[in-house]
């Protein structure tokens, strides 16, 4: 792998994609929000602490990713496949997740934060605690 990047010198969604199709998977910190990533492919991906707040994530590809503590709050992540994703502590208040595929993804009781009304039990998720 060469040119890696810090995540905070990643500040487009062009330069993440870049930096993704090189090899590069550790984009914890990065901050994206309110842009579109709609269909983006991030599989295995270090998002931890990012901000993609307001961000348009629908038909992503982020299973397996690492989104713990990552803001999330008012993203548009329906359709997206989040499958084994790790979500402990992650914002996902005010989210689309409509049709987001959920299986295995772990998630805190306690620190992870879901949109009023999300049935947990139906998205069969996997408790941290």
């Amino acid at each position: 792998m060469t040119d890696i990047r810090s995540p905070n010198d990643i500040k487009t969604v062009a330069a993440l994609v870049e930096a993704y199709a090189k090899g590069q998977r550790n984009f914890s910190t990065v901050s994206l929000s309110a842009t579109d990533l709609s269909g983006i492919d991030l599989k295995g991906a270090d998002l931890s602490y990012a901000d993609l707040s307001d961000a348009d994530l629908s038909k992503a590809n982020l299973r397996g990713a690492d989104l713990s503590y990552a803001r999330l709050c008012d993203s548009q992540l329906s359709e997206a496949d989040l499958r084994g994703a790790m979500l402990i502590g992650t914002d996902l208040r005010g989210t689309d997740l409509k049709n987001t595929l959920l299986q295995e993804a772990d998630y805190d009781p306690k620190e992870t934060h879901f949109p009023t009304g999300f049935d947990l039990a139906a998205a069969n998720m996997r408790a941290d605690r």
